[in-house]
């Protein structure tokens, strides 16, 4: 059972942040990016080119960060500048993306199992082999869960959150509403792009295909978190979103111990993520139905005693 429990939390903390940077967007700043399926393996790109050059696995994992921040810049000024409509500019930056990382990594897939990386630094440092990557993700993930609090209650952070809600008023107040969400759209995908940079040092090895269907996994972590915990307060929304990556990736995992063959997990997913938003109009339809058998039960004993 250990077995199944401590991949699982790795997992789903190392795509908590993937999560993290789709609830940023989809969530908060109300835009559809789909920047997400380039900038998840452009991080992990990134990194894997630079720590096999030799560098610092930390450095690298940030430079990582920057570079999936940069795309979410491309994306936002495609969106705000050009005035391309915000689903159009985010498959277009995923499109170009995919080039790039291929550029970047000069050929589809580079191991990093002999190459110095975040975990390895770790185990070097003294830590158990079997908790390293679980005690180095809880700290990264914690980490960035408080930033990513800290600064959502800023007035750059609220700016974004009111930008979400109605652009409308917020341009009325003199804020510059194209800038605030191009940099809502780098924070998320830099976000992202740390995501595929860990899961890459997780893995051992960076893919050109690594970031096929990460949206989907993201909403699905997103939804599910908000089924769990049902709260608009951003320390327990952001809170929601790992546990709810968590959760998907227990769901995987069982589905893979019940004997679903890897081809069948997109339709684990999709049927994941149609639970997780019908679950709200289940929810009232049972309470209608109980409501209803609660009167027809009260009618009959009325009757009875007439």
């Amino acid at each position: 059972m250990l077995g199944l429990i401590i991949p699982t939390l790795e997992q789903g903390l190392a795509y908590g942040l993937l999560a993290m940077g789709v609830f940023l967007t989809f969530r908060v700043l109300d835009f559809p990016d789909l920047t997400v399926e380039g900038s998840f393996p452009l991080g992990g790109a990134v990194l894997a080119i630079l720590v096999v050059s030799g560098l610092n696995p930390f450095l690298a994992t940030f430079l990582a960060f920057v570079a999936g921040a940069l795309a979410g810049v491309i994306t936002g000024i495609l969106n705000t500048k050009l005035k391309i409509a915000g689903l159009l500019a985010g498959i277009l930056t995923m499109t170009s993306l995919y080039s790039i990382n291929l550029r970047v990594m000069g050929r589809s897939n580079i191991p990093l199992l002999r190459t110095k990386t975040i975990i390895s630094v770790l185990e070097g440092w003294g830590i158990d082999s079997s908790y390293v990557s679980l005690v180095a993700f809880i700290i990264i993930v914690l980490l960035i869960k408080l930033l990513v609090d800290y600064f959502l209650f800023t007035e750059i952070g609220m700016s974004l959150r009111a930008t979400g809600d109605n652009p409308v008023m917020v341009e009325s107040l003199g804020v510059n509403t194209d800038v605030i969400k191009i940099l809502g759209l780098s924070l998320a995908n830099g976000l992202v792009a740390l995501s595929g940079a860990l899961v890459a040092q997780y893995q051992g090895f960076t893919d050109i295909g690594m970031g096929m269907g990460m949206i989907i996994v993201g909403l699905a972590s997103v939804i599910i978190g908000e089924v769990v915990i049902r709260s608009r307060k951003i320390p327990l929304a952001t809170l929601g979103v790992i546990t709810g990556s968590i959760i998907y990736r227990l769901s995987i995992s069982i589905a893979l111990q019940l004997g679903f063959a890897p081809t069948d997990l997109k339709i684990v997913t999709a049927l994941l993520v149609i639970l997780a938003l019908g679950a709200p109009s289940l929810r009232k339809i049972m309470i209608q139905d109980e409501f209803a058998e609660h009167l027809l039960e009260g009618g009959d004993q009325h009757a009875g005693i007439n």
